[in-house]
């Protein structure tokens, strides 16, 4: 793979750590339960708290205020093979509180695309792309079998500044996630479906639908090993997008403050016609944000 450092996406990194900053409060610091599950809502302080902090991270509705970035590379693409892309994710999870036994979780996927000789030989573009936003309704507490889960809706909005990198259609639908966590141990999956309801109507209609598995491990010292395919099928072209993601992370800690640290590859099943083959790579850094102040 030829792959070199890309500018305008370590910027937009940059920026958008400037522009996002975190102003809700969770609804209480995360405290350390008797037993070894990880509910929304558990709190971190010293070695061990360490590793409860890890383990609640790989909890994708977890009551933390965190903003992860994530940087997928991918080569083979377009109809001569040829074409390359990074794109840049920032997903910002802020939690709200509803009351003592319920959450609202948003989290917000923004993206940038940098990517030349995919949609015609010798052209190149970059911008922003759509933007996907899930709101969740959780339990602050697992269930009687340690399940933890949320349920809620997830809409398409059209944000892109290039025609070639976004839809130019609004859409919802419904979206869900069930996780158990025994141990060191993560696993479940979220899934969701959205049908285009608006936007341009010279533009093909959107109806898709994504899962997204997930299995974790985290060791004594912090490092998160985890698999998680991406599947997403398109009912409009009938065309499934299948990305194997392997990743490690690590927790480390800035002065006080906790970042985790990724890097991994991701394994192309499947793609659609044109679309990217093989290997490529994917990058993560994810901050995390006080609740009342304190970690």
């Amino acid at each position: 793979m030829n792959i070199k450092p890309n500018f305008s996406n370590l910027l937009f990194v940059g920026l958008s750590l400037l522009i996002v900053s975190p102003r809700v409060r969770a609804q209480e610091p995360i405290k350390k339960s008797s037993s070894d599950q990880t509910a929304t809502g558990s709190s971190t302080q010293g070695q061990d708290d360490s590793k409860d902090l890890s383990k609640a991270l790989a909890n994708p509705i977890a009551a933390l205020n965190i903003i992860p970035f994530q940087i997928d590379y991918n080569d083979n693409l377009g109809v001569d093979g040829k074409g390359l892309n990074w794109t840049t994710k920032i997903q910002p999870v802020i939690p709200f509180a509803i009351n003592d036994d319920w959450n609202l979780i948003s989290r917000t996927i923004l993206s940038y695309t940098d990517q030349k000789d995919v949609t015609f030989p010798g052209r190149s573009e970059s911008g922003l792309g759509d933007t996907v936003q899930s709101f969740f309704v959780s339990p602050n507490k697992p269930g009687p079998f340690g399940e933890i889960w949320g349920a809620g809706l997830v809409t398409l909005l059209p944000t892109a500044t290039d025609d070639l990198l976004g839809t130019e259609k609004w859409g919802i639908g419904p979206t869900a996630i069930v996780l158990k966590q025994e141990g060191p141990w993560t696993f479940g999956g979220l899934v969701n479906h959205i049908e285009s309801v608006g936007g341009d109507n010279d533009r093909a209609d959107v109806s898709q639908t994504y899962l997204q598995p997930f299995l974790s491990y985290v060791t004594e010292n912090q490092t998160t090993f985890s698999l998680s395919p991406e599947v997403t099928y398109d009912w409009e072209i009938e065309q499934w997008s299948i990305p194997i993601n392997f990743e490690v992370k690590k927790l480390v800690m800035i002065g006080k403050a906790p970042i985790q640290i990724g890097a991994g590859v991701r394994y192309w099943a499947d793609s659609p016609d044109n679309g990217p083959e093989g290997w490529g790579l994917r990058l993560s850094l994810t901050f995390l944000f006080p609740s009342g102040g304190k970690f």
